[in-house]
């Protein structure tokens, strides 16, 4: 046995030193960033200098009919000797907790596949490919690398009986001109907006160019993105490092993170630059502009899946692909799909490399995507492992309050003077943006699924996951980012009293979860104000209605009555537990002994959570934005808010808001 697994095996059972990990938080509070030469320098590992990464990825679980667990781990080395062998990666993997009956079953594994996939620059991107079978109790996986070890490099396998834990988050990053402080963040997000100041070709062309630009990409340009995107990758990835107009910071427990959950992603605007395929087509197809696309692609997939545009896509089952590349981005859409473990199934859907002014995601990808789904639960159920939830990840929300008037009015003949002048500096040139002189907002609000341009094509895949949860006995929850602040919404059964629903037998029930941002600022109080303003009652179809939650009555771990209670304007992030997996002192504490025939309204984590009867639940329901309950049942998940108390507080304290989400039980 090798010294660096004798480690492995000592530390076996020994928690992670959050401590350490906070202490390197408090070390890297801006005050204490050197003014230059900022970005901490690479690690050294065995004999190699680490870049960035451990990253780990997670692909599948219980795949045709097995208790598998597929993923990968990458890491970029910077100036390794050509003639080297690729570094190995080892695997030690046992329990996850003692108790004295399974220590015997800790073993050694190796990679299934081990090969570098890139070399750009002096980097070297090494990917790891695994698979293991999980068993009837939660195992842990400890690696080393090149015959080195660190306590952080661990995850854990859930038990094949149960489905998984999950966060969601979003935002996980600065936008350009953000103040930047000190906050501990994990997530799988990168803010590419400086792109437009850190790139000097793309910076010089912006400086010069027309609204209607027909300059062609130069290998100047490619090379300068290049550049960019890899290094903005390595900086954040691999350092937690960002650096914007006005400050720097550094997100020390980022990389750890990242080394020790695994990751799936899908991508948004941020990973390319703000706003991208939402722009006029005119503005959209200019060379330079497709060219940028066409860059950040590539590193998106390199940094968060792991994977090189140009290898072949059928060997990896977890891909649904578009049919036709996109119009901006030459390439076909990735949206992917995979078990969270034996009953919870997870659609992430690429809502970018389709995107236009006037179109999310293309007809026939939709189509592929719900063939994929369909063919999913018929092997779900074969296995008898049936699909009872399935989340699915849109970038955007997809329920939320209406924007269609300042979009109308940021685009209509009225604006046009406006526009006018602050494109020629008359007037702030910060009211339009760089890239097609439109107001500079119009981009986001264009960007959301109730624009005017998406909504038949909003209404449409909604109408399509509500009979598909119907279809199947499936509850759908939703989860969005993009908005930095948090909240829920819903679609629900609208018929009318003598026809109730309760939320446990409404397959129209869909929770929109919307989580962000867990790092970038969050706007000012009159956004949430205003939001809640516009909060109204929608009619999506007959008997189905929209609404927003009333989950924060209080402000976060605090008894302080805070002015609106739909919308919270501070960082946070989501996760989403199985009933089934949370401790049986928990449920009695905050659900009861008895749960039967009550109904649990969300709200703040704070003692034991308030239940209703029925009848007043049916009262509520007759309300827009009720305050509305859910029952409390073995199959159903938890879904938590964890919102930031105090953002100069480095210990990152929470206050928490928590929803039942029950599962779909169809009466007859």
């Amino acid at each position: 046995m090798s010294y660096s697994q004798q480690k492995i095996l000592d530390a076996w059972f020994k928690p992670l030193p959050l401590e350490e990990y906070c202490d390197l938080v408090k070390d890297n509070i801006p005050e204490n960033i050197p003014k230059t030469d900022s970005c901490p320098k690479d690690y050294r590992l065995g004999r190699l200098d680490i870049a960035c990464g451990p990253l780990v990825r997670f692909l599948a679980s219980h795949e045709n009919n097995s208790n598998n667990y597929r993923g990968s781990i990458m890491i970029v080395v910077r100036n390794i000797d050509d003639g080297i062998d690729v570094p190995t990666l080892q695997f030690v993997i046992g329990p996850s907790v003692s108790d004295g009956t399974k220590e015997h079953s800790i073993a050694e594994e190796a990679p299934i596949d081990s090969k570098v996939i890139y070399k750009e620059q002096n980097f070297t991107f090494i990917r790891y490919s695994f698979m293991f079978q999980l068993k009837e109790f939660e195992q842990r996986v400890r690696y080393s690398i090149d015959g080195d070890f660190k306590p952080h490099f661990q995850f854990f396998l859930p038990s094949s009986l149960k489905s998984m834990n999950v966060m969601s988050y979003s935002c996980n990053g600065f936008s350009l001109a953000v103040e930047t402080e000190s906050f501990k963040s994990g997530g799988d997000q990168i803010y590419a907006d400086s792109v437009k100041n850190s790139s000097t070709e793309l910076a010089k062309w912006l400086k010069h160019k027309h609204l209607h630009a027909y300059e062609k990409s130069t290998p100047e340009m490619v090379e300068s993105l290049n550049d960019f995107y890899l290094n903005h990758y390595i900086k954040w990835f691999g350092k937690g490092y960002w650096e914007g107009i006005n400050g720097k910071t550094i997100q020390a427990a980022y990389p750890i993170a990242l080394s020790t959950i695994p990751q799936i992603n899908i991508f948004d605007d941020h990973d390319i630059i703000d706003g991208y395929g939402s722009y006029k087509d005119i503005t959209m197809r200019q060379d330079i502009f497709k060219t940028l696309g066409q860059r950040a692609f590539f590193y998106y997939m390199l940094f968060q899946h792991h994977t090189h545009p140009d290898e072949p896509t059928e060997p990896e089952s977890s891909w649904i692909m578009g049919k036709k590349p996109g119009p901006y981005i030459n390439q076909l859409s990735r949206s992917v799909f995979a078990k969270l473990g034996r009953n919870i199934g997870f659609l992430g859907m690429d809502n970018r490399t389709e995107r236009t002014k006037k179109q999310v995601v293309m007809p026939e990808t939709y189509d592929a995507i719900f063939n994929r789904l369909e063919d999913e639960v018929s092997k779900s159920e074969s296995a008898g492992k049936p699909l009872k939830h399935l989340y699915v990840l849109l970038g955007v929300p997809i329920c939320y309050p209406r924007m269609v008037f300042l979009e109308r009015l940021a685009s209509s003949p009225l604006a046009r003077p406006l526009k006018f002048l602050a494109r020629h500096g008359v007037i702030a040139r910060g009211l339009v943006n760089e890239f097609d002189g439109e107001i500079e907002l119009l981009d986001d609000m264009e960007d959301h699924w109730c624009s005017h341009h998406h909504k038949k094509e909003r209404n449409a895949l909604m109408k399509r996951l509500i009979a598909f949860g119907h279809e199947h006995s499936i509850r759908i929850t939703i989860l969005s980012g993009d908005v930095h602040l948090c909240c829920i919404s819903r679609f629900r059964d609208d018929s009318g009293r003598k026809s109730y629903k309760s939320p446990e037998n409404d397959p129209s029930f869909i929770i929109n979860l919307i989580s962000s941002a867990i790092v970038n600022v969050a706007p000012p109080d009159g956004m949430a104000k205003f939001l809640s303003y516009r909060a109204k009652e929608h009619i999506f179809e007959s008997f189905i209605k929209e609404d927003m939650v009333p989950l924060f009555e209080l402000e976060p771990a605090s008894n302080k009555k805070r002015a609106t209670n739909m919308f919270m304007n501070k960082r946070n992030y989501a996760d989403l537990v199985p009933v089934e997996n949370i401790s049986t002192e928990y449920k009695s504490e905050r659900f009861g002994v008895d749960t039967a025939n009550k109904y649990f309204v969300p709200g703040a984590v704070d003692g034991p959570s308030l239940s209703i009867t029925y009848d007043e639940n049916k009262h509520e329901s007759s309300k827009t934005n009720g305050k509305i309950g859910y029952p409390f049942d073995e199959d159903g998940i938890l879904a938590t808010l964890h919102v930031e108390v105090d953002h100069s507080d480095v210990s990152s304290k929470t206050g928490d808001y928590d929803f039942v989400v029950p599962s779909l039980k169809l009466s007859d």
